[in-house]
């Protein structure tokens, strides 16, 4: 590996035609360390599962897929081939899993909700810190002789980034209580970034005209992502079945889980991966669409497919037992935040407000509502079925909607959703 520091030789070239903007192995490589550290933390929700351990873990699960976003945008501009940039990469994946290890190293060494909230706050604060500081600095220097515009916006980045830090080694710090809504708040506010274009007093905000990306590579990236995520969580539930008695019950829990991975990969890639990739491909400004399809709306899809796995470790635990109270939500509810999020995905890239994923989540809301009163308990295992079937109808559902759509704009007639064209902007 040669490590050649001409920066403007670290850029990828713009050229989609001629596969520049493929998704390297480097990048694929990096990609699993940061999809394991998500869907492990499966493992902390269903130990601990309570209202706080679950908002420690999305604050631990939005703070990983940022560090994972920012980085496939940075990857999207430099040229992951380049020694440079691969070794800023391998920097991130060895952070990455130390970030890793002081996250469930807790559930070894102690009963907090991850080690990241025990302990070990401070280690996770100042990794999470440097992986994040880090990289725009990288990015930052590349770019300052290049182009002095996306420098700029690389410096409100920054700005940003250090306004949260405080509130990182501040929840650190002080721990206990205070450690939560710090850290929450930090995220909040990297959160809210992007979306006022990291607006910074004298500075401004950043031109949505400078945030072009190949459209196809961020869609891409995402979708591998999703993929790899549903691939970790079939580990998930193999370690989770290994762990219990063999039985007719755990072997259809077995079952309803791969099944369940089936319907969630048709749900994302049916119409939706691919489609995503020609929408942005096709689009006049590309960096706006990014942000709203992949940077926030891929969030809901990857905590249903966490909150899922948690789920199935529970039913697969207890396969002949109904769930507990908390149980029966993260059963339920799973796949329905799953399904919220490939409706908003969907309806971002052009589709309509698709009827059957707002009637499959109404039908899992309301089959949770009528389990928690008056319905008789039912074991882990059915209730996994029950919802897989759910999930399956919304599948089937869209397949029909997606042809019959397809077959009026054949002959020129509007589809059966009133559109004829899938240039829709998410509203």
């Amino acid at each position: 590996m040669t490590l050649n520091l001409n920066r403007p030789r670290l850029f990828r070239t713009r050229d989609e035609s001629a596969g520049q903007d493929r998704v390297t192995f480097i990048e694929l490589f990096f990609d699993l360390v940061f999809v394991f550290a998500i869907t492990q933390l499966s493992h902390t929700i269903a130990d601990h599962l309570s209202g706080r351990g679950l908002a420690e873990a999305a604050v631990i699960l939005v703070a990983v897929w940022w560090v994972w976003m920012y980085t496939a945008w940075a990857t999207n501009w430099l040229d992951p081939e380049t020694g440079a940039v691969r070794l800023m990469l391998f920097g991130l994946m060895l952070l990455g899993l130390v970030l890793l290890g002081l996250v469930l190293l807790g559930l070894v060494l102690s009963t907090s909700i991850p080690g990241a909230f025990g302990d070990r706050a401070w280690g996770f604060a100042v990794t999470y810190v440097v992986m994040k500081v880090g990289r725009t600095a990288f990015l930052a220097w590349c770019y300052r002789a290049v182009d002095r515009t996306n420098g700029l916006n690389i410096t409100r980045i920054t700005i940003w980034f250090l306004a949260s830090t405080s509130l990182w080694i501040l929840g650190a710090l002080f721990g206990g209580d205070a450690q939560l809504p710090l850290w929450a708040a930090a995220i909040l506010l990297e959160v809210v970034g992007p979306s006022v274009r990291y607006y910074t007093p004298f500075l401004g905000a950043s031109p949505t005209s400078s945030w072009s990306v190949s459209g196809g590579h961020i869609a891409e990236r995402s979708g591998l992502f999703i993929i790899l995520a549903l691939g970790e969580s079939i580990l998930v539930t193999g370690t989770a079945f290994s762990r219990g008695d063999l039985s007719v019950a755990a072997v259809g829990g077995v079952l309803a889980t791969f099944v369940s991975t089936i319907l969630f990969w048709l749900l994302y890639s049916s119409h939706g991966a691919e489609h995503g990739s020609r929408f942005i491909r096709s689009a006049q400004k590309t960096g706006p669409i990014a942000r709203l399809t992949y940077v926030y709306l891929h969030i809901p899809i990857v905590a249903g497919v966490v909150l899922s796995a948690v789920g199935d470790e529970l039913a697969l635990a207890n396969p002949e037992d109904p769930p507990s109270p908390g149980g029966l939500a993260v059963v339920v509810g799973g796949p329905a935040l799953y399904l919220i999020g490939t409706l908003l995905f969907k309806r971002s890239i052009g589709r309509p407000w698709l009827r059957s994923h707002l009637a499959g989540v109404a039908a899992l809301a309301l089959f949770y509502l009528a389990s928690a009163t008056v319905l008789p308990a039912v074991d882990a295992v059915a209730l996994l079925w029950i919802t897989n079937a759910v999930v399956a109808l919304v599948v089937i559902a869209d397949e029909v909607s997606t042809r019959r759509a397809a077959s009026s704009e054949a002959i020129g007639e509007p589809g059966a959703d009133g559109t004829q064209n899938e240039t829709a902007e998410f509203s």
